[in-house]
């Protein structure tokens, strides 16, 4: 019996039955055969060992893909639970999850001894071992009754859950590789031998299932590539990150704080506010260009408007509620339900449209206390909101003109980025004629302006497809900020309208757009990015004074006020120390200019300028360097 196997190519070739993917990447080529970890049949992720069955389309998955790559670290996830069960023994290691994530994978285990990052170590050095002793990763499928079975002889409560949750349709598989099984989809490597570079990177706990209310695990992250070289550039990489974390700057250069006073909630210092401040600035300098028209929403509304709007239906999990006078008010998580009020306000009429309305509007939305990060995942944070609300014909002019207001936006901070349209979800609200209207304008501007775009197939949010914004760090990780979400469903929810030419009422529709999406995690974003150098118009202190003696501290504060009056952020080092230390310390809080003074500069009237990455600039008059920084900073490079 022959089966018809469809190429991406195109090309079909026939293979006798039982051939196995593995053996049909070879009848294409030794390379690939040698690249090859896993195939898609008919878009279904197998094992190369598994037999090609039926007419099929197949393609192979190699190591130097997305989908290689996410394999090989599940298998070398596999690779580590062997080795911890190796050195704890069975009875005491519990096996819960261990998937991929980005960079890397994790495993969640209760184990009997609390483990250090020191035990690491000793995991890696067994796992070696099991690459060398190479062992086959066979997949076996049983029935839901055998792999209870399996799990109840093993004493293993978590995986015994697992299943007991698991759809009834469900095909259960188990992975045996040597001594070691686990219960998993796969696919897999076909070998641990597989497997040639590894870094386990550290232990943190974690909730089984997510769920306070379960028990503490613990949770072994590690990562792995192919090849030795990627590993170690990675973890270069993550020893970069750790000198640019954004907590550690904030800290040392007075930008932000925490406390147990408000978990999740940050608190700005004075250098935080300075570049918060300029940020909203530039925001506001472009928008006013593009005719936006900025308003303020109230932090608390009436339970009923987030019925109306429908973020009680999807999202109440996730906000804080109160009463007053009897009545349940809520914190609001987004601004647009108040956007829609101000609208209504008014009688509009369609010369009127597109209204651009603006807003840095504070929302508090709950997170876990284990998902606080520092200001990349917070508990209250201002969104640079706007909605525009547009005629049906303008919706494709407007979403490009954004398009082109967030590419200035990014061009300013040296962002590349890339663009994700995201399709109707299955908590979806509204029709699915209005979904395929909105789905299909966005695909339009996009196709139109031959942009690169990938498709997300039901990520976009409840009440419209949505356009996201990726952009790269100077350590070229990946950041979600800016989105724009396309709305026919809250307009009918408000009952907004606007009258027409024909003096008949009509539906609006709205586009969400957000550029910085969180301006406090913009701000984290920021200070990695620039690893605390922030260029001068952001930079918290522009400038410092260092007087070479006490003798000069009058001039210091001479110039100080001459710079400050220029509207230049400064400050004069008046300690009692030596200059090279304060050089080195201005030098350690990044500061873009150092303004040495002393006998010499006080006589005629000057500054010695240190410039930051550029070194000594000479002498200038205080009013040549304002003049500079001046135009440097209205630059913005």
């Amino acid at each position: 019996m022959w089966i018809k196997v469809t190429l991406p190519s195109g090309n079909v070739r026939e293979f006798s039955h039982g051939t196995t993917i593995e053996q049909v990447a070879g009848s294409i080529s030794s390379g690939l055969k040698k690249q090859a970890v896993a195939g898609l049949v008919n878009g279904v992720p197998t094992d190369l060992s598994r037999p090609v069955e039926e007419d099929c389309v197949l393609e192979i998955i190699t190591l130097d893909s997305k989908e290689g790559l996410e394999i090989y670290r599940h298998s070398t996830a596999h690779l580590m639970a062997q080795a911890v069960k190796r050195i704890y023994g069975e009875e005491s290691v519990k096996l819960g999850i261990g998937p991929v994530i980005d960079d890397g994978f994790y495993y969640d285990m209760d184990i009997e001894k609390p483990l250090s990052t020191e035990d690491l170590t000793a995991i890696e050095q067994e796992m070696g071992k099991i690459v060398q002793e190479n062992f086959p990763i066979q997949r076996r499928v049983v029935s839901r009754e055998e792999a209870a079975a399996i799990f109840e002889e093993k004493n293993d409560p978590l995986k015994l859950e697992l299943i007991r949750d698991l759809p009834e349709e469900a095909v259960l598989t188990i992975y045996e590789q040597g001594e070691f099984l686990d219960l998993c989809r796969g696919p897999h490597l076909p070998s641990t031998g597989r497997i040639k570079a590894f870094k386990l990177l550290n232990v943190a706990g974690a909730y089984w299932r997510g769920d306070s209310d379960n028990k503490m695990l613990q949770r072994i992250y590690g990562t792995a590539f192919p090849k030795k070289a990627q590993l170690d550039e990675h973890l270069d990489m993550l020893e970069e990150a750790k000198k640019r974390d954004h907590r550690k700057l904030g800290k040392e250069l007075g930008l932000f704080m925490f406390s147990e006073e408000a978990p999740g909630m940050p608190f700005y210092l004075p250098g935080g506010m300075a570049v918060r401040n300029e940020l909203e600035s530039f925001s506001r300098e472009l928008q006013a260009k593009e005719d936006y028209e900025e308003v303020r929403t109230p932090l608390m509304m009436n339970q009923r408007l987030w019925e109306q709007s429908g973020h009680w239906d999807h999202y109440r999990d996730n906000m804080y509620f109160t009463d007053v006078d009897e009545t349940k008010f809520a914190l609001k998580p987004m601004n647009c339900p108040g956007h829609m009020l101000i609208f209504k306000n008014s009688l509009r009429s369609y010369r009127e449209l597109p209204i651009r309305l603006s807003e840095f509007g504070q929302v508090h939305r709950h997170e876990l206390s284990g998902a606080l990060n520092g200001m990349m995942r917070v508990r209250t944070f201002c969104q640079d909101d706007a909605h525009l609300f547009v005629r049906p014909d303008q919706i494709e002019e407007e979403i490009s003109r954004v398009i082109s207001l967030i590419d200035q936006f990014y061009q300013v901070f040296g962002f590349e980025y890339s663009m994700e349209l995201s399709t109707r979800p299955e908590d979806s609200m509204g029709s699915e004629e209005l979904w395929d209207q909105a789905e299909n304008a966005l695909k339009s501007v996009l196709e139109r302006r031959g942009a690169e775009y990938r498709l997300s197939e039901g990520d976009g949010a409840f009440y419209g497809p949505k356009i996201d914004f990726h952009i790269r760090d100077a350590l070229k990780r990946s950041w979600q900020c800016a989105t724009i979400q396309l709305d026919f469903q809250m307009p009918e929810k408000f009952g907004l309208s606007y009258i027409g030419e024909d003096n008949l009422k009509h539906r609006p529709v709205v586009i969400h757009r957000a550029v910085y999406g969180s301006i406090d995690r913009f701000i984290g974003i920021l200070t990695e990015h620039y690893s605390g150098q922030f260029p001068l118009w952001l930079a918290p202190v522009q400038a410092k004074v260092l007087p070479v003696s006490d003798n000069y501290l009058d001039y210091a504060m001479q110039v100080r006020k001459e710079l400050l009056d220029a509207g230049i952020r400064i400050e004069v080092d008046g300690r009692s120390e030596k200059l090279g230390y304060k050089i080195r310390e201005a030098q350690m809080e990044k500061v873009p200019y150092m303004l040495i003074v002393g006998e010499n500069e006080r006589i005629q009237g000057t500054v010695s300028i240190r410039k930051r990455g550029e070194g000594d600039l000479g002498g200038r008059s205080v009013q040549e360097i304002a003049e500079h920084m001046l135009a440097e900073m209205k630059s913005r490079t």
